[in-house]
This record gives structure tokens, sequence and C-alpha cells, in this order.
């Protein structure tokens, strides 16, 4: 095998796509900044037992392992980060109010988790805590909008569903982890019969609540149908209320519900969303709220906060004009060097051409060039 050849669904990112990348990156965090949100850099690997404590098993299988040479134990490579920001805020910040975060940085995944996707997505993300109100939730899907209009996505959409509502259906069922997952999976495919099979031996009002959850997706109206099916679940009435009053806050997209939708990470303990863009048939943002995911550090609080991976958002959104730059000559001119010198000072991109390459291709736009002229260094139009 070739030494260049490189892993499957790895791959290199050149220049022009590394400008887009990096330029969406800012964008974002400029975005969140904007709203109060706290920047934090959490390590690329942790000892195995606190980077998956409470994660669930889908977790687990898309951590790289390897064993620590220093200390001889176990460290993984984080597939995901929100849970290390969940540390972050429990363990060193530790405060009382309402605390906001954003991350940016490279994960790890053995599988890609859609086809043809990278396992080395770059997941951008922001959490906020300590506020158990649905304000919260609106908040952070709000903030992921924004994120993708500051990309230049367009033609936006978003789905909502809540997680109580099959836990309100499943209550007082027992089963174990396997069976759910395959419950879950059933419902998110929405394969009626792969669910009647999994749910054959459940209690009547829990399987014909399942399969009637599996019709339940669409407009508002879906909401007036779950509610008259599922007025006798405690606390369906408040969920699905809440999940009108966020539709009705969402200026400027699509909005439908998928009340059997449940994918995403086992921690998800209430609304969830998936927002999508036209033509792409994978959510570019999964989020919602997750308030068990600080307990395994021993401080369970509210959370509600979103993720996405940039490198799929890079495909979708537009990619921006070159920046202009200026075109100098190389040379120990001390009066040339201090004209680049400035120039660069006040935010221009300065390429000094090199001697033997005056015709060199290259990734930027030079529309000016750096001249001698009239006893002065002056910059002057191509």
């Amino acid at each position: 095998m070739s030494a260049w050849v490189l892993p499957d669904h790895i791959a290199d990112v050149l220049p022009s796509e590394a400008r887009h990348i990096e330029e969406l990156r800012r964008g974002l965090l400029d975005t969140a900044c904007s709203y109060g949100y706290e920047l934090v850099m959490p390590p690329l690997l942790e000892h195995l037992e606190s980077l998956l404590t409470g994660a669930g098993e889908a977790l687990d299988l898309q951590t790289y392992k390897l064993v620590d040479q220093i200390s001889g134990r176990m460290m993984g490579l984080r597939a995901d980060i929100t849970q290390q920001v969940a540390r972050i805020d429990a363990h060193l910040l530790n405060r009382r109010g309402v605390t906001r975060l954003c991350y940016c940085g490279p994960v790890l995944h053995t599988w890609p988790d859609r086809p043809h996707a990278t396992r080395e997505p770059l997941q951008f993300g922001a959490e906020i805590y300590g506020h158990l109100g649905v304000e919260a939730d609106l908040e952070a899907l709000e903030l992921a909008l924004n994120c993708l209009r500051t990309a230049g996505v367009s033609q936006i959409s978003v789905d909502l569903a809540d997680v109580r509502i099959v836990r309100g259906l499943l209550a007082g069922v027992v089963v174990d982890a396997q069976v759910l997952r395959q419950v879950h999976a059933a419902l998110a495919a929405k394969d009626a019969s792969e669910l009647a099979i999994i749910t054959r031996h459940f209690p009547d009002a829990s399987r014909q609540g399942l399969q009637a959850l599996l019709q339940m997706y669409g407009d508002a109206s879906v909401l007036y149908e779950a509610e008259k099916a599922f007025q006798s679940i405690p606390g369906v009435r408040n969920v699905l209320s809440n999940l009108k009053w966020i539709s009705e806050r969402l200026d400027g997209v699509r909005v439908t519900f998928d009340l059997a939708d449940l994918r995403g990470y086992a921690y998800y303990s209430g609304a969830r969303f998936a927002v999508y863009a036209e033509g792409v048939s994978d959510a570019l943002v999964r989020g919602g709220r997750y308030d068990e995911v600080g307990a395994v550090f021993g401080r369970n609080r509210p959370a509600a906060g979103f993720s996405l991976d940039l490198k799929q958002v890079a495909e979708v959104a537009p990619v921006r004009p070159l920046k202009s730059a200026i075109r100098a000559p190389w040379g120990e001119d001390l009066g040339a060097s201090e004209a680049v010198a400035e120039l660069r000072r006040q935010g221009e991109t300065v390429v000094c051409v090199l001697p033997g390459h005056e015709s060199d291709a290259d990734e930027f736009f030079c529309d000016r060039e750096l001249v001698h002229a009239a006893g002065r260094w002056i910059v002057r139009a191509i």
C-alpha cells in the first residue's frame, strides 16, 4: 500500500476547502459569542471512564481506545464533546447560575455516522446550563439557526419532537436496553411491522400508543392528534404545549413535527430538534434538552444545546469570495519591506513573489501590486 494513502473516510483538507471551513468556524464562534457563550477547549483524549461515563453504548462503539504509556490506564479519543463540556460545567466552573459554553474541535469516529461522512468531524456546539424552562430550549435552537444563517445556509427547516412522549408510553414496561434501542430504531424508521414484533409482549396501551406514534409527523396538527391520543399519559399536554410554544417563536423557517423520531444520543431528556437544509437528506444540526448529562459528574442540573459538523455544513454553505490581495516583489530593499509590513498591519494580504516564480498560480486573488514609482513604494491596481 502506498505511504500516501489514508484510511477509509479520512481525508486531507486542501487550501481552498480549509479556508472555507476556517471562515465558517470563525463566523459560528463569533455568533455564539454574541449570545454570551464562552469558548472552552476540552482535550482530544481522556481517561476512558471519564469520557464515556453515562454516555451510552452508541458513543462507546464510536470511540477509539488506547493505553496511556505513562499511567497504563485506558484512554479514549473523543467521539463527542458534549460530555466533556458537561464535566467542565460540573467540576471546573461549578457556577450557581446560568452558564453558556461553546466549543469547536475535531472528534474521531470508529465508523462514519452517515453515508459518505468523514470519521474525523469538526464538531461545533453550544450548551446552556442552569435553566429548566423552555426558554433555554428556544435559545439553543435560535442560536443553531443563526449559526446556519451566518454560514449562508438557506431554505432551512426544523423538525421537533420530545422523548418524554415515548417514555410515557413505556412507563411501567420492563425491557432491557437492547429492546429499548430496537424500539427507538423502529420508530425512527417508521417500521410498523418491526415495531409490532418487538412490542408483541408489551401491554396493549403501550403497544397501541407506539403504533399510533408512527403516524404522528407533519405540521402543527400533529400536536392536536397527539393530545387526543395520549391524554392519559401524565404530563403529555405540557410537553406538547412547549413544542407548540417553541414552534410559534421561530421566524423564517418551516417547522414540522415527528414525535416518533428519537435519533441521537441516549442522554436526551426532553424536547429535541433536528435542522435540515433544502436538498440535504441528513440533518445539519441536532440538539435539544439533556438534563441528566451532568449527573454522572455529581451535578445534575438543567442543560440544553446542539452540535453540528462544520465539514458537513461546509459542503452546503456557499463559498465566500476570496479576499483580494496585493502582489509584491521579493527583495532586500528596506523601503519595500517597510511598505509590506505596514500593509500587513492594516490587515491586507501581501504575497511576495519569489525570484523565478512570477507566473505561479496561488490561492489568493491579487488585484493590486506594490510597485516603486516616483521614488516611493505605492499600491496600484493590476
